[in-house]
């Protein structure tokens, strides 16, 4: 999974993508400081995956991951080159989904590219680059499918969506919040459309306002009512705070977010947040030599999960012996489990489930 990291200069992407993977991007209160993408590869956290580590002692630990893009901040003129913008638009459409950052904050030593914070207005000028550079994409299949018509008319039904979504981002918004049938969605998915992607506007926002929804922060309130105008996901976080976080280890981080009274780190649920936002589960398998997470989406069969692991898997599949996380724990061991009819034997159609501690037979 690819998520990349956007916005506006001196929004926070650098210092938020510190805070994520402890990369030492440079991070400098000037625009595009960041050239060249940085990509970080960040575990999920999964306190499931420790606890079966705990029962195991395994030689290997292997949590699911997310990589993580930090890509140079965008600005007005984008999609016509300003601010080298027509290579950070090709890195963001390497990605599979956005964290847009937007600073929710006010800080006078900090400069912002238009003189001053207005949160709903940075996301616009952004989204309006992103758009440009789809009417293009849209025009060009456009002209594709009129062509084609001339001896397939069945694509009568795939140039009139592409019409109407024409319309609908020259009308200034994003592919991601048209509403469309099953069939459309379809025809948007062969599209390597920007504001198709996924998105959560992460809300970078002061000290004061950490571990916490913001009340009373009208950045945040409007960026909040954006967000859901068009059905994204939307998380505050303070990056500068989470960069001091992310250097302490594991117990002085506890200690730390005790003495905020904050329960998680906002980057525990910024990782977790995207993962979900894919749409994506983890299956876990354990033993003593490799406890590990592996990552599927949601509704994937038992003979695909296999194949996460090795082709053979799902070639050869047999069956697949599952017990829930939950009934694992509660009896402290497999062979507790297994007595207590706990373990499952699950053929070709069974659809996994987030927390499934599997074991799969097959035969090659």
């Amino acid at each position: 999974m690819k998520l990349g990291i956007v916005g506006l200069p001196n929004v926070g992407k650098s210092t938020l993508f510190n805070a994520l993977t402890g990369a030492g991007a440079d991070s400098a209160n000037y625009p595009f400081c960041t050239i060249e993408p940085n990509v970080g590869v960040v575990a999920v956290p999964d306190p499931r995956l420790d606890a079966l580590a705990e029962m195991y002692s395994p030689e290997k630990y292997t949590p699911a991951t997310v990589e993580f893009f930090d890509i140079a901040g965008l600005v007005k003129g984008a999609a016509q080159g300003e601010g080298l913008g027509n290579k950070f638009l090709s890195h963001i459409r390497e990605c599979d989904a956005i964290l847009h950052v937007v600073r929710c904050f006010e800080n006078g030593n900090i400069i912002h590219v238009d003189g001053n914070v207005n949160s709903v207005r940075d996301v616009e000028t952004i989204n309006i680059e992103l758009i440009l550079s789809d009417i293009e994409i849209v025009e060009r299949r456009i002209d594709r499918t009129q062509k084609a018509m001339k001896s397939d008319k069945t694509l009568a039904a795939e140039l009139a969506f592409l019409e109407k979504l024409k319309v609908h981002l020259e009308e200034g918004a994003c592919a991601r919040a048209m509403d469309m049938t099953d069939d459309e969605a379809a025809i948007l998915a062969d599209m390597p459309l920007l504001t198709a992607k996924p998105v959560i506007y992460v809300a970078n926002v002061g000290e004061d306002e950490a571990g916490a929804e913001p009340v009373g922060n009208a950045q945040y309130d409007g960026l909040k009512a954006f967000a859901e105008s068009e059905h994204s996901g939307i998380i505050a976080i303070c990056a500068g705070l989470e960069a001091e976080i992310a250097e302490l280890d594991a117990e002085e981080k506890a200690m730390f977010l005790e003495d905020l009274g904050i329960a998680e780190s906002g980057l525990d649920r910024l990782i977790r947040a995207s993962y979900d936002l894919l749409g994506l589960i983890s299956f876990l398998t354990a033993g003593p030599k490799e406890v590990r997470a592996w990552t599927i989406k949601k509704g994937t069969k038992a003979p695909g999960a296999a194949g996460k692991i090795h082709s053979d898997f799902e070639r050869g599949f047999i069956r697949a012996e599952i017990v829930a996380y939950d009934d694992l724990m509660k009896h402290g061991s497999m062979t507790a489990a297994k007595e207590a009819g706990l373990v499952r034997s699950e053929g070709k159609e069974y659809v996994m489930k987030d927390g499934d501690v599997t074991l799969f037979r097959f035969n090659v």
